[in-house]
């Protein structure tokens, strides 16, 4: 996964404040050229980091993934690590991580919740 910075996290923060979006305003709210867009959709597609829905095919409307998410997450560590596809594939990896080391943030990446606190 060779994600183009910061264009790539630009649109998927974007995609996660704004929700689903087409390459317009996609630009519009990155800064960025619609053409720029356009080229990076598709290869974010392809990585599994954001979703194309309908209603029709050519309708343009994109969505963040859950995997989209968690790249988000992990932002920061995208330099650092030799493998951000497996890091963030890592980070959903359930059966093998305990409930006890689940981070908050982890489990919202999921879609899962939390057992609720107790503190009211």
């Amino acid at each position: 996964m060779k994600l183009r910075q910061p264009t790539d996290f630009l649109i998927l923060e974007a995609l996660a404040d704004r929700g689903r979006n087409v390459a317009t305003n996609l630009a519009s709210h990155t800064g960025k050229s619609r053409k720029n867009i356009n080229t990076r959709l598709p290869v974010l597609e392809d990585y599994g980091l954001v979703d194309k829905i309908g209603p029709a095919e050519r309708s343009g409307l994109y969505e963040i993934s859950n995997l989209g998410k968690r790249a988000l997450m992990h932002q920061d560590e995208y330099d650092e690590v030799e493998d951000f596809e497996a890091l963030i594939e890592r980070a959903d990896s359930g059966p093998s991580a305990s409930a006890t080391d689940a981070t908050p943030q982890a489990s919202f990446a999921r879609g899962k919740s939390e057992e609720p606190d107790d503190d009211s």
